[in-house]
């Protein structure tokens, strides 16, 4: 059973029978592979098994935490409701549950999301508190705080498109400048780096948070209409020869030019592959997307950010991705904020 199905019936069954008279909201949000519904059997093996996410107001917390973890059953669908040490009912206060995943309240009075905030969150942590589900949301606070960070705002997106492509303009002729002086793992390492960073780039396109290494295939493979992209790419990181994975990348590229033009953010660019300055590699040219559009941003306080784009494309530490206050603090300094 798919974890978030077996969550969702916990709570119904279980969960919701002993808080009825305790105002509060209910989801299955937060970290798990089942919240982004990529586990499978192997999930199982630890972390795993009937879990809900439990607000209610922080003065209560206590006192439902302890009812709580005085009538669960000790199995629940086959599966122990106690793994990893600990039952799988959170109890929380919004505010500070949500703080604690993404360094700020966005629950907050009066309502609205800076620079900042939108910048410092990992997308792995913004998917996570984005998807999974809501199963009540009696306090009020859920649903609204997942609509509001459902997507970036306009410029704020554009400002992170712009960023992606120029990690492609930074590196993109060289899987074959490597390979011109035989350095083969040395053009496949980059080959591999763009492959990522075009991957990345298409699901920020289609509006999809970029999840962390261990689903980003798996991500993008669920997006419709991916699968001849989805080839050039896996054919590009195949290839033993650099000619062969520049082709392959010139491809993939020319698509995902053309699903620029398609968003209308900027105007039409021209979509074929070209030689980079006066060398013999082939490349996009991926600055000339970046310009378009940070030159269609309106807004001159994200029109003055650092041209580096959000927390995950200047950092790839994990130990800074996992700490929202790390990460708030480093992109504070990055972006002068």
């Amino acid at each position: 059973m798919p974890g978030l199905e077996l969550s969702r019936d916990f709570y119904t069954e279980v969960v919701r029978p002993v808080v009825t008279d305790v105002p509060h909201s209910a989801a299955l949000i937060g970290a798990g592979s089942e919240v982004l519904a990529f586990d499978t059997e192997r999930s199982t093996d630890h972390d795993w098994g009937p879990r809900v996410v439990l607000f209610v107001d922080a003065e209560a917390a206590e006192e439902v935490r302890r009812v709580v973890a005085a009538r669960l059953p000790a199995s629940f669908g086959g599966y122990p409701t106690v793994f990893g040490g600990r039952h799988g009912v959170e109890v929380a206060g919004p505010g500070r549950w949500f703080a604690g995943r993404l360094g700020f309240d966005p629950c907050r009075e009066p309502y609205g999301l800076t620079a900042l905030d939108w910048l410092s969150v990992p997308w792995q942590r913004l998917t996570e508190v984005t998807s999974g589900e809501v199963f009540h949301d009696g306090l009020g606070v859920l649903e609204r705080a997942r609509a509001a960070l459902r997507w970036y705002p306009g410029d704020l997106w554009r400002h992170v498109l712009a960023a992606q492509w120029r990690r492609l303009a930074q590196e993109e002729a060289f899987p074959g400048r490597c390979g011109e002086v035989g350095d083969g793992p040395g053009s496949a390492v980059v080959t591999a780096r763009l492959v990522r960073d075009v991957m990345r780039l298409v699901l920020l396109m289609r509006r999809r948070y970029p999840p962390y290494a261990k689903w980003l295939g798996s991500a993008f493979a669920r997006l419709s209409g991916s699968a001849e992209l989805g080839d050039s790419l896996s054919a590009a990181l195949a290839a033993t020869d650099w000619r062969e994975r520049e082709r392959h990348l010139g491809r993939a590229y020319e698509r995902v030019a053309a699903l620029h033009n398609r968003l209308g953010l900027t105007g039409p660019l021209e979509t074929s592959v070209r030689s980079y300055h006066a060398r013999p590699f082939q490349v996009i040219g991926a600055q000339r997307f970046a310009d378009a559009l940070t030159a269609s941003i309106t807004d001159p306080a994200v029109a003055a950010l650092p041209p580096v784009g959000s927390v995950d494309q200047f950092a790839d530490s994990a130990d800074l991705l996992t700490h929202p206050g790390r990460c708030r603090a480093v992109t504070r300094a990055v972006l002068d904020l």
